[in-house]
């Protein structure tokens, strides 16, 4: 997964870079496509594989954490 998502940044990335640098009449659409790439397949694969295996509740503000926030802000 590591390596899908690092293969689909540096092709976002090559894509803009490229629509930059190179003066063809299709030099914006690279550009797009490259920031398309980034938006809605790089982010959401990096979101997906940074937070597979955590607990979404370790991280809301529910009774018991603000509760050991208090006992951690006391000491």
């Amino acid at each position: 997964m590591k390596y899908i998502i690092l293969i689909a940044f540096l092709a976002s990335l090559g894509s803009i870079i490229c629509g930059f640098l190179l003066d063809v009449e299709y030099s914006q659409k690279l550009i797009g496509f490259g920031v398309l790439g980034l938006f809605l397949i790089v982010f959401p694969l990096f979101s997906y594989y940074r937070w597979k295996d955590k607990d979404v509740k370790d991280y809301m503000l529910t009774k018991e954490n603000l509760d050991k926030m208090r006992e951690n802000q006391k000491k």
